[in-house]
């Protein structure tokens, strides 16, 4: 989903992720097109539109069995016992009884019709509210759903053994099936219980990031201190940080000093050390020192915000293998009703099997049917991955993605900022003019407009030697620099390319009305961890390339070090873009960069990945954002998570359909009584949830 405002609305009635996807359809068949379903957390988010109004949702979730209330993002929040709980519970006290008459003698008054209709009636009613309207709406707007199944099921049971109760002429108790119907939605509450909470474990790392956005904090105002909660925060606020606490709002230190542990957010091991004047991310912990900071982003527009909406997002984007999973959904019910009359039909006219058996089987033909598990499969897997990348300090933008990244056979890499570390070594500035200062101020002025490293460390070195002056119709040139008017002068700064000027002893040229005034040279580093990563994915059969604007000589060198299959240098952003697609015809190519110069082969790629300290139209066209700037290890990462969660939805539908493929049978031949059956359903969600929980236990580096 975008970043547009957005309606959130908390949903009553969905029992299991079939439910789940019954919603997503019928939105989609009304053109919403922009939502969330948060299975775990009962949500659904739906992106503000022209034509999407609140009622619109409402009317649009209530017309199909659910409900839906709108409320605040803030005041969202999770019980300790949910609904579906409670309602098991209750179903329990009521099934156990009778259950204990099928062990006791035919003259105890748990055995009595009466009385086993009274206790079978409440738990029936419970069926009818969590499951009938359900199971009505979605056969009338033709999206049947898991509670058709669950209902005809457990409805069948009670009707018929009402009539045996009541109207037959034989032993009442070759008609009873009350603890069968109680049994059913007894364990299939049981069941969506168990899934629920297995798996809310799945999504147990936007669980933690959003418990920060509940914390109070420490701020400053005209009467001192005062503690205030996370969202009365406003932009330019000074707050208070000490040791051991964690920052939760991206800003600036304006006074302090202190040690920052960043792996919270961004994967990155290592400590760093932060000072007044630095930039400091939500979500790191200060391990000694104290911090006073103004914040520069608040509410959604924080890190921990941003990646909260990110992961959330990716789990709404479908890989193409879960289509598969969905295809299958769309017609299964109608395919276990047709089933399950037709056991009725074989085992009672052709097998010459007794009514009452015959209805037996094809009870639990419908009872152990499960397209729970395969509406399970891939988004429990994928919230694992999803969330276990983001612990690991990488974000992907959708589920589609983590598939996409198991394609990837080759990786072009940008060079500046992406393996080299960005800090740029200024080593020496030869200046023609004799006015040094003036020049500084001209070279400092103009690049102070650019987003680039190499402009970064210029205004760095130059900070305290200038002043800033007023520069006119400013202009960056992609790849390769900067246009400028003062006073009158057109000032130019850049590389040969922009300037016309070529020295190979020199990197950037100032020009001022295209006459040469500055020549400077500049080292760049490379990153600790390139080479080893580098190597690792040659040896996983990956092609990696260097792909850059920059001069041959410094291209060569860092080839030198690192040994890519091939390299590209002095390239225009247009270029660029060419060799992506070109590369993208005859290998699925990722391009990793982080400059607004690799923003058009960012988006053209197979897989765009960029760094955190990326422009933000370098971020806006990624797939992937890796939030370590200070090492690409992340990228690997990436790649084996990538290759585990594909791993655990092939064996999540494997399993599902599998389970299936027996279990109908089993049950059309008599060899599993509902209550068996309704226990195997459950057990069914459970294993598929379970595999995918084991993601978060695999070796990933």
């Amino acid at each position: 989903m975008s970043s547009k405002k957005k309606y959130v609305f908390k949903l009553e009635g969905m029992s299991c992720s079939n439910c789940a996807l019954s919603i997503e359809k019928h939105l989609q068949k009304n053109k919403i097109v922009e939502f969330n379903i948060d299975f775990a957390n009962n949500e659904l988010s739906v992106a503000r539109g022209k034509n999407i109004s609140e009622n619109k949702i409402i009317e649009l979730i209530t017309k199909i069995g659910f409900k839906a209330t709108l409320v605040s993002i803030e005041k969202t929040k999770k019980n300790l016992i949910s609904k579906t709980e409670v309602l098991f519970v209750v179903s329990l006290i009521f099934t156990l009884p009778l259950l204990a008459h099928m062990f006791l003698n035919h003259e105890h008054f748990l055995s009595k019709p009466l009385v086993q209709l009274f206790l079978c009636l409440p738990v029936f009613l419970i069926g009818i509210y969590q499951f009938g309207n359900s199971a009505i709406r979605s056969t009338i707007n033709r999206l049947p759903n898991m509670d058709v199944l669950i209902f005809l099921g457990s409805s069948s049971a009670f009707f018929y053994s009402v009539y045996g109760c009541f109207f037959s002429n034989y032993s009442a108790k070759d008609f009873l099936f009350f603890e069968t119907c109680a049994t059913i939605i007894t364990l299939v509450l049981l069941g969506n219980s168990i899934e629920k909470r297995s798996i809310k474990k799945t999504t147990s790392s936007i669980e933690k990031l959003k418990e920060l956005n509940e914390t109070i904090v420490k701020r400053l105002t005209k009467n001192g201190i005062e503690k205030v909660h996370f969202n009365q925060v406003q932009l330019g606020d000074i707050l208070f940080f000490n040791s051991g606490e964690r920052i939760i709002f991206d800003g600036l230190i304006v006074e302090g000093q202190a040690e920052i542990d960043s792996s919270f957010i961004t994967g990155e091991s290592l400590t760093s050390s932060k000072k007044a004047g630095d930039l400091v991310t939500a979500g790191s912990i200060i391990i000694n020192g104290n911090l006073k900071l103004k914040s520069e982003k608040v509410g959604e527009e924080t890190t921990i915000s941003k990646v909260i909406q990110l992961v959330k997002d990716a789990q709404n984007k479908k890989p193409k293998i879960q289509r598969i999973g969905d295809r299958v959904s769309n017609y299964f019910v109608q395919f276990v009703i047709l089933i399950s009359i037709l056991t009725y039909i074989t085992n009672f006219y052709f097998f010459e099997i007794d009514k009452l058996e015959s209805f037996l089987r094809s009870i639990a033909v419908l009872v152990i049917s499960c397209p729970c598990a395969m509406g399970l499969a891939t988004p429990t897997a994928l919230m694992v991955g999803i969330g276990r990348a983001a612990r690991n300090g990488v974000l992907v933008k959708g589920g589609d993605t983590l598939e996409k990244v198991c394609q990837i056979k080759k990786i072009i890499f940008d060079k500046t900022g992406t393996i080299t570390t960005g800090k740029f070594k200024i080593n020496k500035i030869d200046i023609k003019d004799d006015n040094h200062h003036h020049i500084n101020s001209i070279i400092y002025s103009l690049e102070s407009h650019s987003s680039h490293p190499i402009a970064k460390s210029i205004c760095s070195y130059l900070k305290s030697k200038s002043k800033l002056l007023k520069i006119e119709n400013v202009e960056e040139v992609k790849g390769m620099g900067i246009c400028g008017y003062h006073d009158n002068i057109e000032y130019k700064i850049g590389s040969s390319r922009l300037t016309k000027i070529d020295n190979n002893n020199y990197d950037i040229f100032l020009t001022a009305d295209k006459k040469l005034i500055a020549s400077i040279s500049v080292q760049d580093e490379l990153k600790s961890d390139v080479i080893d990563i580098v190597n690792d994915l040659k040896k996983i059969g990956i092609r990696c390339s260097l792909l850059s604007g920059d001069k041959k000589e410094k291209c060569v060198l860092v080839n030198n070090q690192i040994g890519f299959n091939e390299i590209f240098y002095e390239k225009l952003p247009e270029e660029k873009l060419e060799i992506v697609e070109e590369s993208n015809k005859t290998l699925k190519t990722a391009m990793i960069g982080d400059g607004i110069n690799d923003s058009p082969a960012l988006s053209q790629s197979f897989v765009g990945i960029s760094i955190s300290s990326a422009a933000n139209i370098a971020v806006d066209a990624s797939d992937v954002i890796l939030l370590n700037k200070n090492n690409i290890g992340s990228l690997k990462t990436l790649i084996n998570i990538s290759n585990k969660t594909l791993e655990t939805i092939k064996q999540n539908l494997f399993w599902a359909f599998s389970y299936n493929i027996i279990a109908i049978p089993i049950a059309a031949m008599g060899l599993l009584n509902p209550m068996w059956a309704a226990f195997f359903m459950a057990f069914s969600d459970i294993v598929v949830v379970g595999n995918s929980l084991r993601l978060n236990l695999k070796k990933i580096n």
